[in-house]
C-alpha cells in the first residue's frame, strides 16, 4: 500500500484537476451493507475541493442502485450520470456517479459516491466528512485541510 499524505491543502491541488492511482482501502456502507470496496481506485485532486474517489465499476454493488435520470457537466470530466440507492425503507436520491465517456478514459467505468448520502465512506480505515453542500462530493479525511468549496470560510461558492 501507498503511504498516505501527512498533510495536503487543497489550495496547492492543481487547476486542471489531477487524477492520481491509489491502492488504499476504500469502502462504502449504508445499513451495514458494503455497497463498494476496493484498493485499487482514482482519487482526483482540484483546487479548492477535498478529493473525489473513483471506484473500478466491478467494485460497485449495482443490485441496490436504481439508474437516475439526473445529468451534470464538469468541464474537466465531462457529463455525469447518477444512481439513487433502494433500500427497504427509502429511496435515496443521486448517492453515486459516473462519467460514460470521461475526457480523461481513466474515469472510465469509475464510480464516486457521495459520503453526506451513505452511512459512512472510508479511506484505508478511517472514517471520512463529507464536503459540505448538496453538488459537491468531496471526502475529508484528516490529512485534507481547507477551507473548502461550498463550505464556510469560501465566499458562497
Amino acid at each position: 500500500m501507498q503511504n498516505l499524505p501527512s498533510a495536503e491543502c487543497v489550495w496547492d491541488y492543481p487547476r486542471p484537476p489531477k487524477i492520481e492511482r491509489i491502492d488504499w482501502p476504500l469502502r462504502v456502507v449504508h445499513q451495514d451493507q458494503v455497497l463498494a470496496e476496493t484498493d485499487q481506485a482514482f482519487r482526483v485532486l482540484e483546487t479548492s475541493h477535498p478529493p473525489c474517489y473513483y471506484f473500478p465499476a466491478n467494485s460497485v454493488v449495482f443490485a441496490c442502485l436504481v439508474p437516475s435520470e439526473t445529468r451534470t457537466f464538469c468541464e474537466w470530466k465531462g457529463q455525469a450520470r447518477y444512481w439513487h440507492l433502494q433500500t427497504n425503507e427509502q429511496l435515496i436520491e443521486d448517492i453515486c456517479w459516473a462519467y460514460p465517456s470521461p475526457r480523461d478514459r481513466r474515469l472510465a467505468d469509475h464510480v464516486s459516491f457521495y459520503a453526506g448520502r451513505v452511512d459512512a465512506c472510508y479511506v484505508a480505515g478511517e472514517r471520512v466528512q463529507p464536503q459540505a453542500g448538496d453538488f459537491y462530493g468531496g471526502w475529508i479525511t484528516s490529512w485534507v485541510q481547507g477551507p473548502f468549496k461550498g463550505g464556510p470560510g469560501t465566499r458562497g461558492w
